[in-house]
């Protein structure tokens, strides 16, 4: 997530009472008053590994009132500083699926009274398998996607309203469209799809990216309900496409409900009130940091409008932990996204990684950790042997290679190699896979929703073709960014984000252009769209490429080898990022070459007689050669 600046004033919190929506789950007595605001997780599931859930209770001055759970085992009632709250721990390790009764008694008399209920959980659902190479990851924003249902554009719950004209505004995507499109998804080849973050955003102003959330059991009504998410699952599990959630536990909106009245002084970081991240996360393994660096690092706010968590108290991190968990049963969700891993608490966001992979052994969690240097990306993933050295382990098995994406965004500009320059670069990258713990777990990607379109860095076709070879057939899990397909561009440098967010081309039924078909596309898009497509579609039904070893040649004159190895199959990449034709020699690749007499290329069909000595390779192409 990148860093969009508000000038909202937030000072010291204090606890003031929240007038917010009644849970609708929530029975009072007959002619009483709402007593119970907020009840969170509402309801659980049986047979869950995470059986010891800790609910919380808000109203106003429940804090003296009596608690009782009928059927359920109440483990600890906390109280805090905060009248208004009661955590109640309650166990439901072999509890059958029902209804049972929460009450808050004033004496006798019972003046709120919430079902809370246990469901089925669904059949294997502990064994939910994530993301792996096998998959490839369409990225996109659901504002700028594609508005399926128009009633929701705005909602009379959210302050910012629907206004295409705005760059940074709302421009009214939603669930509906991502479902109206998911057969152009399954067409393209991609098998899961990361949308930015879909609960609800209360922002004024710039909620569309949805990072700032104001309610972490709600889908943003412009969006849809949740109902409509958990039914987009659906329906693309039907073709196959696995769903990512984008998680946010570093920080919160500054309009999310508890921030009104907040549990405790430390549920969110004060100094007190706002100061803001210095965003140097090399300090939370720098042993010869300052406190004071890695303080402001870890808990200085992100922006002034999203105020930091505070993964160090205990209440905070079981509350993210059970609301991951949550949607991950309710919307049957398939793996996790994770934004600003490096930002939170160390020991807390560990917590909260290993309790959810705990619960689903199976499923996929990728972190962002935006950093720029492979030993500071690995100290982050699972096991690592760089953060082994500080006895610290996050428990999280994938992280972002934000070092390759550094390396194309300039290697396909320099036609010549040099030292370290042109495919050196992308070489170099992958020498350095032995600080990693499992390296083609890393999530692989020439852009996303925060950096500047490849296309517009790189506007050439050419260039798009040389770097979607490498992505596609590297190590790693590849993520495509959406639009990038039908050769999208966006200047973020001069344009902003919403530059690099546009609205994709027919996703409105205003549009004139429906890049969403055939028939819409521009003979430019289309040639993008049947490249992409052929592809990933090749791709999609390759073990080899899932997972073949990789061996990789030193660059020479700017044309980088490397090959993909499992057993007795081989596909060999060629990848020519000279301006110029250049010779390949059968010698320096004949320890892989042995054996096999021709080579097929799988989007032109080109085939090569291996018997040859050399051959030649024109300028700015790639090709992938199936052995034979």
């Amino acid at each position: 997530m990148n860093k969009i600046f508000l000038t909202i004033s937030i000072g010291l919190f204090t606890f003031n009472s929240c007038i917010a929506q009644k849970n609708t789950t929530t029975k009072l007595p007959k002619k009483s008053p709402s007593i119970l605001q907020h009840v969170e997780p509402a309801n659980w599931w049986a047979g869950m590994n995470y059986a010891e859930v800790e609910v919380l209770l808000h109203g106003k001055d429940i804090s003296k009132l009596t608690v009782t759970a009928k059927g359920l085992d109440i483990l600890e009632i906390k109280k805090t500083e905060n009248p208004n709250y009661l955590f109640v721990k309650v166990n439901t390790k072999n509890k059958l699926v029902g209804s049972y009764p929460i009450q808050l008694s004033d004496g006798k008399k019972i003046v709120a009274e919430h079902i809370f209920e246990l469901k089925a959980r669904r059949e294997n659902s502990a064994a939910r398998v994530g993301c792996t190479p096998k998959d490839v990851i369409y990225l996109l924003m659901p504002d700028r996607f594609s508005n399926g249902d128009l009633l929701n554009d705005s909602h009379s719950s959210t302050i910012e309203k629907v206004n295409r004209t705005l760059p940074g505004g709302r421009h009214g995507g939603d669930i509906q469209g991502i479902i109206n499109h998911l057969d152009y998804i399954q067409e393209l080849g991609a098998t899961a799809i990361w949308t930015t973050p879909l609960l609800e955003d209360n922002d004024t102003t710039y909620s569309y990216h949805t990072y700032g959330q104001s309610d972490l059991y709600k889908v943003d009504p412009r969006y849809g309900t949740n109902e409509d998410f958990a039914r987009m699952v659906e329906e693309a599990h039907k073709r196959g496409i696995k769903i990512l959630k984008d998680e946010v536990p570093n920080h919160w909106g500054y309009t999310h409900w508890m921030m009104k009245d907040l549990p405790t002084y430390d549920w969110i970081h004060q100094f007190p009130g706002y100061a803001q991240s210095n965003y140097r996360t090399s300090t939370q393994m720098d042993p010869n940091a300052s406190k004071r660096d890695q303080k402001y690092c870890e808990e200085g706010w992100f922006v002034r409008s999203m105020p930091d968590l505070n993964q160090g108290n205990p209440l905070v991190v079981n509350y993210l932990i059970q609301n991951t968990i949550w949607w991950m049963e309710f919307a049957n969700l398939d793996a996790l996204r994770v934004d600003t891993y490096s930002y939170n608490q160390k020991e807390g966001i560990a917590k909260w990684t290993k309790s959810i992979m705990d619960e689903y052994p199976k499923t996929s969690m990728v972190g962002e950790v935006w950093m720029h240097d492979q030993a500071q990306i690995s100290y982050w993933q699972k096991d690592s042997p760089i953060s082994a050295i500080q006895n610290y382990n996050t428990y999280l098995p994938q992280v972002m290679d934000f070092t390759l994406h550094d390396a194309v965004q300039e290697a396909f500009k320099e036609n010549n190699q040099g030292w370290d320059k042109g495919m050196a670069r992308v070489y170099e990258n992958f020498v350095n896979d032995f600080l990693y713990k499992n390296a083609s777990e890393n999530l692989i990607f020439l852009e996303n929703h925060d950096t500047q379109r490849f296309n517009e860095t790189y506007p050439k076709m050419a260039d798009y073709k040389l770097a979607m070879a490498l992505l596609a057939t590297t190590r790693g899990i590849p993520q495509i960014y959406y639009g990038s397909e039908i050769g999208m561009k966006g200047d973020k440098n001069n344009g902003g984000d919403a530059s690099i967010r546009q609205d994709f081309p027919g996703g409105w039924k205003e549009d004139t252009k429906n890049a969403f078909t055939k028939e819409g596309r521009s003979d430019f898009q289309e040639n993008y769209f049947q490249f992409t497509k052929k592809l990933l579609n090749w791709r999609k039904n390759n073990s080899i490429i899932h997972e073949g070893k990789l061996v990789q040649f030193l660059p020479e004159n700017n044309v980088y080898v490397y090959f993909r190895v499992k057993g007795k199959e081989k596909v060999m990449v060629v990848i020519n990022n000279s301006d110029k034709e250049e010779k390949i020699k059968k010698v320096r690749f004949a320890e892989q070459l042995e054996g096999f007499t021709e080579a097929k290329e799988v989007i032109t069909n080109l085939k090569v007689n291996l018997m040859k000595e050399a051959w030649d390779i024109p300028a700015k192409t790639a090709y992938i050669f199936e052995l034979k």
